[in-house]
């Protein structure tokens, strides 16, 4: 790909800016708990531009809770750039009216996170049976961040809705610690058989051996490739956490743009902006 072709899509990015009474932080956070202190829009276009991406999906950060607003007004900010994945009380009354209200403002999925829990039990619960029926009807995604432990209760879901979107994050945190499991790797590419299910290649800074470039992870990235197909996976950074010392944002989109030598340009293509594209705009 040259430089004029590149109008790439980064999958998965948290902004926020320190507290103020406008955005103030969720309940059991303090200023003290951001780092970086502030990664705003503006911040970000610095390093994502330079690279070719041009549209980027905003993950909710945990720092707001169920607060989306500083998410929507970057959205309504920047026309046609943004997409957002929020994270709502799945515990509440009626997630899927929260889903609903949300989408109209430039909403496309909706983060899942375990955070330790009983994985049969949260997925039969009441509120989450909700948002997987809502996610069917209304094209919303289910975004898991999830480790491959939880991978088969995941697919148990899809059986039960199968016109359910759902991006697992990260590649579902296979490598975090330094290992790359076979048996966890096995876990992903068996949930390929759920034709709704994408996967985001992501985090590189926290996987395999956590060092540029990443090449140690191209087998395992070769392998889920093989069992996904291009059209299904798609490239994000992360960010913040990937430009954190030691890290830069251009070598995370190169890993993908140039250093897998098993991807075609039409493959680079879909996993730097069209899967994403279909996805989340």
């Amino acid at each position: 790909m040259t430089t004029a072709d590149r109008h790439f899509i980064d999958a998965h990015v948290h902004i926020w800016e320190p507290p103020t009474a406008e955005f103030p932080l969720a309940e059991g956070f303090s200023a003290g708990d951001m780092n970086p202190s502030s990664f705003t829009p503006e911040e970000l276009f610095a390093h994502a531009h330079p690279c070719g991406v041009d549209r980027i999906v905003l993950i909710q950060m945990t720092y707001y809770g169920f607060d989306q607003s500083y998410m929507l007004r970057a959205i309504r900010e920047h026309p046609g750039v943004f997409s957002g994945v929020a994270e709502i009380d799945v515990e509440a009354a009626n997630p899927d009216e929260e889903m609903r209200r949300l989408k109209p403002q430039g909403v496309r999925g909706f983060r899942l996170t375990a955070h330790g829990r009983d994985p049969e039990a949260w997925f039969a619960g009441e509120g989450m049976q909700a948002m997987w029926h809502c996610g069917g009807e209304e094209g919303l995604v289910m975004g898991m961040l999830v480790n491959p432990e939880i991978l088969p209760a995941v697919g148990r879901m899809c059986e039960q809705f199968p016109d359910t979107p759902v991006v697992i994050d990260h590649l579902a945190r296979i490598g975090v610690g330094g290992v790359i499991r076979d048996e966890d790797v096995a876990k992903l590419c068996n949930l390929a058989r759920h034709k709704q299910v994408k996967v985001k290649v992501s985090a590189f800074y926290a996987l395999g051996a956590a060092a540029p470039p990443y090449r140690d992870l191209a087998p395992l990235i070769q392998r889920v490739y093989d069992a996904y197909g291009p059209q299904r996976l798609m490239w994000a950074s992360d960010c913040p956490f990937q430009v954190d010392p030691g890290h830069n944002y251009r070598d995370a989109v190169e890993l993908v743009q140039t250093g897998l030598d098993f991807l075609s340009d039409e493959d680079r293509d879909w996993i730097l902006r069209r899967t994403a594209e279909q996805t989340f705009f």
